[in-house]
């Protein structure tokens, strides 16, 4: 596949389409790491752990139990 890059503002930017994004199991939210190597330029998700959905998840599993004390903590 070619690309070129868009003119977004003062700046330029290359579009990835969904399809690609889900082959590489990335969205607009996922972190990536740039780097150069060999003259190509390499894009890498950034694993910083688990998503925010599955934040949530568990956040929801665990709120019937034991909301009183999340909130206690929060404070």
């Amino acid at each position: 596949m070619v690309k070129t890059l868009e003119r977004v503002g003062d700046s330029h930017a290359l579009v990835l389409d969904e399809p690609i994004l889900k082959m590489l199991g990335v969205s607009r939210d996922t972190l990536l790491q740039l780097t150069i190597s060999g003259g190509s330029l390499v894009v890498t998700p950034v694993n910083v752990g688990i998503g925010r959905a599955e934040i949530d998840a568990v956040f929801d599993e665990l709120q019937p139990r034991y909301g009183e004390t999340l909130r206690r903590l929060a404070e």
